[in-house]
């Protein structure tokens, strides 16, 4: 039996699992020597078909994943979580091997797998002292990682040279939303979604001019060991305090790219949650993760260019797509308000800091 995606509703328990998963979850456990006292289900992805359950063992608390992508997809991110962990010594929980010494087990047309479950570990303040540890730590992260080769069999998961096709994918996606906030005029968001979205399609068409004459062609040519994976899911619950510093975790989306695209999210995300753009934030949050991966000015460029592409706008948005009739409510309404007055809060800060990297005052 194959494993799929599951539908859930109100009337399920919080991190409900198909039963069949749950005796696919015991038979796994079968293939490890270890004694499982108790298994309880920690987050799940059921449109994705994955689960996480924390058990409590006679070797001491374990997690159990089952990974919802590709089984060669999976076997990347696991093969990345091996070489961090036994070469570079990063500080990412450990895989625990079969009884037969493998990294994992191949069942439901799924991977899964069981790892050391780390504590105590506690998320770090969201204050600025907090990002700028989430951001050393994401640095530390990056330069670990690079020299990273995938195992045999592994697909190569990669994004290094896609930066080009996702610029414009948002450009395009631009079109669809004003089709169908056309399309659906009678909605209440529609209205205030045409009023915006030819500011937002011009950055995009811009940061897209820009990355074409940056130096990023250059940088990527160096090929994926020279800049190492990044995380793609990176923030305040999978970058975490613990015993000894900060702990990594959740690297199933690991993929190779240029770094700064994490700390890009980081940083867009982070202003997000401030409801505006922050010059002090922004600039000691670049020079923790400079400190613990430096930047040069090539790249630095490229991470401007990126800051400056309406990221938060189009991932917010972009559930438009997918149900016009559910997304266009005066909630989203609301949203966009929100959207736009954080965006007129960004402009000024990256001028400010445009040619920190050029004046060395931030190295």
């Amino acid at each position: 039996m194959f494993i799929e995606p599951w539908i859930v509703d109100e009337t399920m328990p919080e991190f409900f699992v198909p039963d069949y998963i749950e005796q696919m979850a015991e038979d796994v456990l079968r293939y490890y020597d270890l004694s499982v006292q108790s298994r309880q289900v920690v987050t799940t992805k059921p449109d994705k078909g994955g689960a996480i359950w924390k058990l409590e063992t006679n070797k001491g608390p374990k997690s159990l994943k089952l990974l919802h992508r590709r089984p060669t997809r999976s076997l990347f991110s696991l093969g990345a979580q091996r070489y961090l962990v036994d070469v570079q010594k990063a500080n990412v929980p450990p895989i625990v091997q079969t009884k037969e010494g493998m990294d994992y087990v191949e069942m439901g047309g799924k991977l899964w797998f069981v790892a050391e479950w780390i504590e105590p570990l506690f998320p770090v303040a969201k204050d600025l002292q907090g990002a700028k540890q989430l951001c050393y730590a994401l640095g530390e992260f990056h330069r670990l990682s690079k020299g990273y080769v995938p195992p045999k069999g592994a697909e190569v998961a990669s994004r290094l040279y896609k930066w080009p096709k996702t610029y414009e994918k948002t450009i395009i996606k631009m079109d669809w939303f004003r089709q169908l906030a056309n399309v659906y005029k009678e909605m209440p968001a529609s209205t205030k979604l045409l009023q915006v979205v030819d500011r937002f399609q011009a950055q995009a068409r811009d940061s897209f001019i820009r990355l074409q004459q940056s130096p990023y062609n250059q940088l990527v040519e160096r090929g994926h060991s020279e800049w190492g994976l990044v995380h793609q899911d990176y923030g305040w619950s999978n970058g975490q305090m613990g015993a000894n510093g900060m702990w990594i975790i959740d690297l199933d989306g690991v993929a190779f790219d240029l770094p700064i695209r994490d700390l890009r999210k980081l940083i867009s995300g982070t202003m997000a949650d401030l409801y505006r753009w922050d010059v002090h934030w922004v600039r000691e949050m670049i020079r923790a993760y400079h400190e613990a991966n430096p930047i040069d000015a090539s790249l630095y460029d490229v991470l401007m260019i990126d800051l400056s592409l309406p990221n938060e706008f189009y991932k917010n948005i972009k559930e438009v797509v997918y149900d016009p009739e559910l997304f266009l409510t005066e909630q989203t309404t609301q949203l966009i308000d929100i959207l736009v007055a954080t965006d007129e809060t960004k402009w000024p800060v990256l001028a400010e800091i445009e040619n920190d990297w050029k004046e060395n005052r931030n190295i």
